[in-house]
């Protein structure tokens, strides 16, 4: 199993005062303690406009900063809103940082939830799905045969004869490529269009059972180029991850946090995300949450619930996330707990070896 961590540039106003400058260094720092630890992908979240949110408004130019402050980690945009962008300037964008970080770039596109972002920005919510699609077929077009001519609803734009393009990625024909889902739509799209699939972090085991389900069915049906995609097949699951001595210290850092946190996902703002990405209603507490969504608590106590939701789901990588408010140091200590004690449980005596040099 591959493990990446989340991070969605979300301030915490205790440590980093409005406009929450601090953010981006403070994010920097855990990145670059991510690749110290071993771990294998750091994935960056754009969002905009909120203040109580995550502050990324171009994974891009972050990533290509990020590509030239580490040397193995790979870098990863999980995810780019789709619909607020031109398909092609997305296939430039990626294949450039891809040439600047080495080859270390993978690409997780999302149709988005936020309505505010869309409001801002001038664009459809309604139609975004549909949009997505459209827009994947053009920058396969892109990634696979370098040029396109292209008359859609939502896009439009022809590159032929002496123009082609450019630049070509190192990774070929294109970087890995995930979607974000959470509805049987997007998870069966896909599926059936080969990209790795990525998971939120609110659902439960049994929902992700049949999300997984679903997604390998369809992914089936790929064709053989879908295939080529370096990810297809690849099941990465983000959870919420707190790592201390105990399951008792586990609690008293993080209940408040999180409870509060994960509350936010309910709100307007966000267009139903809690309730239409998991099983979960209005009403959130502690419990409930661990015993459906966290994994909090000693490094024993998360093995065991790692391992049962590896066997059930056939998940490939967990995202590693966690809300601000516990605050940098003792995310920074969860992280390395987390490196040091669970990690090598899954994984076999040489990866550790590497990871460990």
């Amino acid at each position: 199993m591959e493990f990446g961590v989340l991070f969605t540039s979300h301030p915490n106003p205790k440590e980093e005062p409005y406009p929450h400058r601090g953010v981006h260094a403070r994010t920097t720092e855990e990145v670059i303690e991510a690749e110290r630890l071993g771990y294998d992908t750091a994935w960056i979240a754009e969002h905009h406009f909120a203040t109580s949110y995550g502050i990324m408004p171009d994974c891009f130019a972050y990533m290509a900063y990020l590509a030239a402050k580490t040397s193995r980690i790979n870098i990863g945009a999980a995810v780019i809103t789709l619909p607020l962008y031109d398909p092609i300037r997305v296939v430039e964008n990626t294949s450039f940082v891809d040439i600047l970080s080495n080859g270390r770039v993978r690409l997780g596109v999302g149709s988005g939830y936020r309505p505010y972002e869309f409001v801002g920005l001038g664009r459809d919510f309604e139609g975004r799905r549909d949009s997505v699609e459209e827009a994947i077929g053009l920058m396969f077009d892109a990634w696979h045969r370098h040029r396109w001519d292209h008359k859609g609803k939502y896009f439009s734009g022809t590159v032929q004869g002496d123009y082609e393009m450019l630049p070509h990625p190192v990774q070929m024909p294109h970087p890995p490529l995930y979607m974000a889902g959470g509805t049987d739509r997007s998870i069966g799209y896909s599926g059936r269009n080969g990209f790795g699939l990525m998971l939120s972090t609110l659902p439960g085991v049994e929902t992700l059972a049949a999300q997984t389900s679903l997604y390998k069915r369809e992914l089936a049906e790929a064709s053989l180029e879908r295939r080529q995609n370096p990810a297809a097949g690849n099941i990465d699951i983000a959870r919420w991850v707190y790592i201390a001595d105990s399951d008792k210290e586990a609690r008293a850092d993080t209940e408040e946090a999180i409870v509060k946190h994960i509350s936010h996902f309910g709100g307007s703002g966000t267009s139903g995300y809690l309730g239409s990405v998991s099983e979960k209603g209005s009403a959130i507490n502690y419990d409930d949450l661990l015993a459906t969504t966290l994994l909090h608590g000693s490094a024993e106590t998360v093995i065991a619930r790692l391992r049962e939701m590896q066997a059930r789901t056939g998940m490939t990588s967990l995202l590693l996330h966690y809300p601000p408010y516990y605050g940098h140091d003792k995310a920074m200590k969860s992280l390395r707990l987390f490196a040091e004690r669970v990690i090598p449980a899954f994984r076999p005596p040489a990866r550790r070896a590497v990871a460990a040099e």
